[in-house]
């Protein structure tokens, strides 16, 4: 996951008179009315020093610090990285722990812990999702770097390769990598109660100029018909996805399997179906066909990783919005932003606007075929970068978002929660329901919606301003109203609340019975 890549600036592709023939102003802030929408954060491990120097507890605490933050500014799910490079950040009986949990490859935190069922109950208690981020082929971070004792490399030193920036990866064009990648992640699905496996853009490695990837051998070996080395790398790849599709539903089928791959497909220049850009292309070096895979049906989310600003010479932020949009092929569509390059500049065009912010926001919303917005990475948000928090909590995310259903695994909703009841207790109010009792996994209730009106008004289920908690718990406290300026109690009056429920896919339930609690 880089941020930027180098791109070639020998062109340029934008003009002002384009910019605005696609673009309109956006508003003063972003509307927060949306009740369903994917806010995603990436946090990685990878280069991450600080875990390794916290004693369990610390780094457990400032996990929960993070998640509280990122909870502050409307984020709904966490895509965590748990196997950057071959490895374990968590307990696994096939891949050793990773160095960047304790500082050293293949030891285990003392006292054991597992990082990874950590962040799902975290995230889980908070209402968020939990998406596993992997690395599927990178083993080593540079030449200095060594396979822990014990990994797959020592005892199958043939299903790797060595490339000129020093990394070792698993050889893509072998079944026994495929099969040993689908291992590991058949075994976290069926260990671990996730939402999603997530792969980002490291498919075959970022080239070094002027160097071929060492698959000569392989090629001789299994590209037997195919003229092009190119289409059977890329053939390669497809056949990873694919087996994952396959394990995955197999497995767990309302697990969902995403991709964030570099933002340029192909440019125009290449392929007259590519975008109006002038960078490196995924199809052509990391040989990753992306919109192929969104139109087998093998990925249920795409999140293009587009971290460069709107008018942005050679690969422009607003060209592959819309590029992006029109190549989603039914599914969900999620746009990777850098916190930094969005806030590092002013808008377009020339308004009083400092950031990128609300302008990208706005055209992500205005957009039909996006779902959503992932920040990379999620470390800046917290850090309050520029003021990305202040804003996004108070502005353009001040209000809390459903994920969206994913209706093709399954749209059938859970069932209604029942005996919604309340107790008074001092100056709370404690809600209490009943869960819905099924035995189909994919009906379950796991998480709860809870909205709030002000008694004598319309209940409305699509008034995401109703929306006070998500919750996987069946008890949620709601504190006594205050007067809008904060410092006296309000006048006796009515809330009524609706409790829903939301299953694995995200289908919502009928609304409970109403209660009306008076102050």
């Amino acid at each position: 996951m880089k941020p930027f890549r180098i791109l070639s600036m020998a062109v340029a592709l934008l003009a002002i008179v384009a910019i605005g023939s696609v673009c309109t102003l956006p508003k003063a802030n972003a509307q927060n009315t949306l009740k369903r929408e994917f806010r995603g954060a990436w946090l990685h491990i990878i280069g991450q020093g600080q875990y390794a120097k916290m004693t369990p507890q610390e780094t457990q605490d400032y996990l929960r610090d993070q998640l509280d933050k990122l909870d502050k500014a409307g984020v709904n799910a966490i895509i965590w990285q748990v196997r950057p490079q071959a490895d374990a950040a968590y307990i696994s009986d096939l891949e050793p722990w990773s160095r960047w949990i304790t500082g050293e490859a293949g030891k285990a935190p003392d006292p054991l812990w597992d990082p990874l069922q950590f962040m799902i109950d975290e995230c889980h208690s908070r209402g968020m999702e939990l998406h596993a981020w992997i690395n599927p082929y990178r083993v080593t971070s540079g030449e200095k770097d060594q396979p822990a004792p014990g990994h797959i490399y020592y005892e199958h030193p043939e299903w790797f390769l060595k490339y000129a920036d020093g990394k070792i990866y698993f050889d893509p064009a072998l079944p026994e990598s495929r099969d040993f990648i689908n291992l590991v992640v058949r075994d976290m699905i069926t260990r671990y109660d996730l939402d999603a496996i997530h792969m980002d853009d490291y498919f075959y490695p970022y080239p070094v100029k002027g160097v071929e990837f060492p698959d000569t051998a392989s090629f001789a070996r299994y590209g037997s018909g195919w003229g092009d080395k190119g289409d059977w790398r890329r053939h390669n790849v497809d056949l990873l996805i694919e087996q994952l599709h396959n394990t995955i539903q197999s497995t767990k089928p309302w697990v969902r399997f995403g991709i964030s791959p570099f933002g340029i497909w192909r440019n125009k220049k290449s392929d007259r179906n590519g975008s109006e850009t002038n960078g490196l292309e995924c199809y052509d070096a990391l040989y990753a066909d992306c919109p192929k895979w969104t139109a087998m049906g093998w990925v249920d989310y795409m999140v293009p990783q587009l971290y460069w600003e709107l008018e942005h010479k050679a690969a422009s932020d607003l060209v592959l919005s819309y590029w992006w949009n029109d190549h989603a092929n039914g599914r969900h569509m999620y746009y990777g932003q850098s916190v930094k390059n969005v806030m590092d500049h002013r808008d377009i065009p020339d308004t009083l606007n400092p950031t990128q912010l609300n302008h990208k926001i706005e055209l992500m919303r205005e957009l039909p075929n996006v779902h959503g917005v992932t920040w990379w990475p999620g470390y800046e948000v917290t850090k309050n970068y520029k003021g990305v928090l202040d804003s996004l909590s108070t502005n353009q995310m001040s209000r809390k978002a459903l994920c969206p259903a994913v209706t093709w695994i399954d749209d059938v909703p859970p069932a209604a929660v029942q005996n919604l009841r309340f107790d008074k207790q001092k100056n709370e109010t404690i809600l209490s329901w009943e869960a819905p009792v099924t035995a189909d996994p994919l009906q379950q209730a796991v998480r709860y919606v809870v909205y709030a009106f002000p008694e004598g008004t319309d209940i409305n289920l699509n008034d995401a301003n109703a929306i006070i908690r998500i919750t996987n718990t069946t008890t949620v406290t709601v504190p006594k109203p205050f007067s809008p300026d904060n410092r006296k109690k309000a006048k006796p009056h009515g809330t009524t609340y609706i409790v829903t429920a939301l299953d694995r896919c995200n289908n919502e339930s009928p609304a409970s019975n109403p209660v009306t609690v008076r102050f």
